[in-house]
């Protein structure tokens, strides 16, 4: 059995190192992909990606190869390299990449907006766009419904009597709300249990997908099939959600009036019926899509920028003090408003910038076979964009580690744009709505203060997988100012 035993072991080695051979001839210059760290073995380079520092473990050179499992990746660190790619060749890196485990849950579904792929997401993205221009994105109505949220969440933190509280649930629900109003036409009670059940299962999907467990799930697919793990909970959560959802839609096919579209979802299905593509755009996913990028997204900017309002007080007073010389106490702040205040949008840039929500953008893939300075990147390239090192970049924003609204106001005060800012998808307008509108709202009405020193709060942001989280997060009062 000792000779069998040796025998197995010199075939592991054999095979580990035919793996390894084949893996360093991909991964070398000279017309193939670009260089990068040894990768091992079946597993690649996932142990030499710190799943709590992506930036330092994403910076490896403008462009690099890492092996997540037996996949080659392609990286693309800093402005140049990203806006190269993403600007000067976007058609060849406009795929969408490999999710193993968000496959699994279009299976005879097709899929929504974010992993549809090629001319089909092309055609779904533009014909969801269209559905919501229709029903008025960009426009008035829109903004109605998100200043309407914003006075709906205003009452909602004056239930808390300036007493000390934990406002996440609540920041949560707004974003969430504007989504429904939206698409289903409906806004829920911030204690309807129904709403809340749905909340929770979105926020257990959040942290579910950036656990290390699905970062390996997604480079070992099998995993998924053969072993239990929390990703058993993630698909369940999306089963039950698009079980509503499929509710929801065919209550609308029942009472749908073609001259009288209520929401994104009517405006879908008679847009369906004119270009008679039946089963070819997939609602379910696309409401899926749009609740899943819409919701936790705008909550946990909005929790990062609170905090960070509390942690400087100085510079709070001063948005507040703009606030007041603009909008005054009387009216709802509106879009137009934001162009007559530089030293609120340089705050609202700078706390995202500095939060860095996703340190890396969302799975993309080449649509050909590329040549990328002197690379040869293969059709159907997984490409994984480090977002952390275009909003970390000490030529553009001296200081990057440091919380400062000045890397985005010139030397006269006015806002300064930055073509390095690029915390969003190209898009999404609904999210930057409502951050403003949600965010000045709340520091029209309430004066923020911390239960702790704001010295002591804890700011910084610990990247978990694809997205940073928050450590800790403390109790602040929330006092309404008199209107006089």
């Amino acid at each position: 059995s000792s000779g069998v035993s040796q025998n197995a072991i010199i075939l592991v080695l054999c095979v580990s190192g035919l793996l390894l051979f084949s893996l360093r001839r991909q991964s070398s210059g000279g017309g193939k992909l670009p260089p990068g760290p040894t990768p091992l073995p079946i597993l690649g380079n996932i142990l030499q990606i710190d799943a709590k520092n992506i930036r330092k473990s994403l910076s490896n050179g403008p462009v690099f190869t890492l092996y997540l499992g037996m996949k080659p990746s392609v990286v693309l660190h800093g402005y140049e390299a990203v806006k190269e790619a993403l600007v000067d060749h976007g058609e060849e890196f406009s795929g969408r990449g490999s999710f193993p485990l968000v496959d699994r849950t279009n299976t005879g579904l097709g899929k929504g907006i974010i992993l549809s792929n090629g001319n089909r997401w092309k055609e779904i993205r533009r014909f969801s766009l269209m559905t919501l221009r229709s029903f008025g994105m960009g426009k008035r109505s829109i903004e109605d419904l998100v200043q309407e949220e914003a006075r709906c969440l205003v009452e909602e933190l004056r239930k808390t009597k300036s007493l000390p509280c934990d406002p996440t649930l609540i920041l949560g629900c707004s974003p969430c709300n504007v989504i429904s109003s939206i698409i289903f036409h409906n806004r829920f009670d911030y204690n309807d249990q129904h709403f809340l059940s749905f909340m929770e299962k979105l926020n257990e999907n959040l942290k579910i997908l950036s656990s290390p467990w699905i970062q390996v799930c997604n480079t070992i697919p099998a995993l998924i099939d053969y072993f239990p793990g929390s990703h058993r909970i993630f698909l369940k959560n999306i089963a039950g959600m698009k079980q509503y959802f499929f509710e929801k839609i065919k209550e609308h096919q029942e009472s749908l009036d073609m001259n009288n579209p209520r929401d994104f979802i009517d405006y879908f299905l008679i847009k369906m019926e004119e270009v008679e593509c039946g089963q070819q755009f997939t609602l379910i996913n696309t409401v899926n899509d749009l609740f899943g990028a819409g919701t936790e997204t705008v909550s946990s900017t909005l929790k990062y920028r609170i905090l960070l309002l509390l942690k400087y007080p100085k510079i709070t007073a001063k948005v507040q003090e703009e606030i007041d010389r603009v909008i005054g106490r009387h009216r709802s702040p509106c879009m137009q408003d934001k162009s007559h205040m530089p030293y609120t949008e340089a705050v609202v840039h700078e706390i995202q910038r500095y939060i860095d929500l996703l340190p890396t953008s969302g799975p993309r893939a080449t649509t050909c076979d590329i040549k990328f300075r002197n690379y040869f990147i293969p059709k159907d390239t997984t490409i994984i964009i480090s977002l952390s090192s275009v909003l970390h970049d000490s030529k553009e924003f001296p200081n990057p580690e440091t919380f400062d609204p000045g890397h985005f106001l010139d030397k006269s005060g006015k806002f300064k744009k930055s073509d390095h800012f690029m915390p969003f998808s190209t898009g999404e307008s609904l999210a930057r709505m409502e951050l403003f509108l949600f965010l000045t709202t709340i520091l029209q009405h309430f004066h923020l203060k911390s239960v702790v020193d704001p010295k002591d709060l804890d700011t910084t942001p610990v990247a978990r997988g694809f997205a940073s989280v928050l450590l800790s997060f403390h109790k602040y009062c929330m006092h309404p100012i008199h209107i006089l």
